[in-house]
């Protein structure tokens, strides 16, 4: 059996998820953890539902179970531990996103998943467990790995030179982003429109849904009368949260002013340490003078670096919107979907890209408009950290990179030598009249 193989199964166990329920009995043992009947036939369901059937399949599936069981039993001989407290808060968490999806309705939940949250739980607690252990003492093993220079040349000579791979233009950039500030005529307007609805909904009588849906600038709880569902606390902007904490059931907030604009709040339930809310919100209107003098602002910045008054990262931490993600990282900008600091061209927004095309490294962009999901519209400036045309990969141009493939493969190696040594070292046993896996009778003490 080859290691590779085996790291592989082992990371298809831990991302199959159980489908339909079968009747169960043991059939393998490793060391003193069990693998039943459900756990093969379950995972199995679930990659012919997603066109996954292949020759061998369950012997694939059963291989990389007990390769699961194997790290989870050597946990537990380590005294690698998982809180009651962690599984908790991780379960709660996902039935919290998931409910907020589905608007705080758990009737829904109920009919779309054939369960209640609470008996969701119940059944996700000891694979959630099993999971965290495994993810725990995996990490153990693997995270005291280093990699020597001399291994990262070696690394990438033994790269066939046919395959060395070909890498994309790349590029690091940071930002400093400004939001258009309201004016105070406008925000006079805004306060005395939400004044206005509360009084329609406590003097008037009028229906709070219907206000939202007309007038409310959230657009995504608009729809559903301001409704925002079940949230636990930590999920709204901290002037928003407190007054909504503050509310007795079924009561209404005066206006309360919050980044977003105002708004005015009903609780409509409470659970715990979950609040059912919905709101109204009317947001401040940015004039064209406000957006001017917000691109006016940022050249005067630009200017100042330009002359050294102040440097980029000093400006980030002064001026830049503190809850984008890039002002705790001095304004670099961080690729969502590697969670590196590098972007392909590829995968810039076309007006980024054309801003930055003909620039050079440590260049500042002119004021860009930078829509947000809120829908509104900031400004930033973009400074050109690094930039590497198409080339074929080389330790000169390339090190760091090569430096972090080469330690997850010698980590990914390692890893799969401890468990060739903890397989001949622990018991295991399979029923083989479920199934006759020859790569499994290998495993056999």
């Amino acid at each position: 059996m080859k290691n590779t193989y085996l790291f592989i199964l082992l990371c298809l166990a831990f991302n199959l998820n159980a489908q339909e329920l079968v009747i169960d009995k043991v059939i393998a043992k490793v060391g003193t953890e069990s693998i039943l009947l459900s756990d093969v036939e379950d995972q199995y369901a679930y990659a012919k539902s997603q066109g996954g059937d292949v020759p061998d399949l369950k012997c694939e599936i059963l291989q990389a179970i007990v390769g699961q069981k194997l790290v989870i039993h050597h946990a537990r001989l380590d005294s690698i531990e998982v809180g009651a407290g962690e599984i908790e808060a991780s379960l709660e968490f996902k039935m919290s996103d998931v409910l907020r999806q589905m608007n705080g309705d758990e009737a829904l939940f109920k009919e779309y998943y054939g369960m209640s949250v609470n008996e969701m739980k119940d059944n996700l607690r000891e694979d959630l467990e099993h999971q965290m252990l495994a993810e725990r003492m995996q990490g153990q093993i693997i995270n005291s790995v280093a990699i020597t220079p001399k291994e990262v040349k070696e690394f990438f000579y033994e790269i066939p030179k046919d395959s060395v791979p070909y890498l994309n233009a790349e590029v690091e950039l940071s930002e400093i982003v400004f939001k258009p500030q309201v004016n105070e005529e406008e925000r006079t307007k805004a306060l005395q429109k939400i004044v206005s609805i509360r009084k329609q909904i406590v003097d008037e009588g009028e229906d709070f849904a219907e206000l939202a849906m007309k007038y409310s600038a959230d657009p995504g709880s608009g729809r559903k009368g301001g409704d925002l569902g079940f949230a636990v606390r930590g999920s709204y902007v901290q002037e928003f949260e407190a007054a909504a904490y503050g509310l007795d059931k079924g009561e209404l907030s005066d206006p309360v002013e919050t980044q977003f604009g105002f708004h005015i709040i009903e609780l409509i339930d409470r659970r715990g340490n979950k609040i059912h809310v919905r709101h109204i919100l009317i947001s401040p209107e940015i004039t064209e003078a406000d957006k001017e003098l917000a691109k006016t602002k940022l050249l005067e910045l630009k200017e100042k670096i330009a002359a050294d008054e102040i440097d980029f990262a000093k400006a980030v931490k002064d001026h830049s919107l503190e809850e984008i993600p890039s002002y705790n990282n001095n304004g670099v900008m961080q690729n969502p979907n590697t969670g590196k600091t590098s972007f392909e061209t590829a995968e810039l927004p076309a007006d980024v890209y054309f801003a930055i095309e003909d620039m050079e490294v440590n260049d500042i962009s002119d004021p860009m408009a930078y829509p947000v999901p809120t829908g509104e519209t900031y400004y930033r400036l973009i400074k050109l950290i690094s930039k590497t045309k198409p080339h074929l990969a080389s330790l000169e141009q390339d090190y760091t990179k090569i430096q972090r493939f080469a330690k997850e493969s010698k980590k990914n190696e390692y890893f799969a030598q401890w468990l060739d040594e903890k397989i001949k070292s622990t018991f295991i046993q399979i029923d083989g009249k479920y199934l006759d896996c020859p790569d499994l009778t290998d495993l056999m003490n």
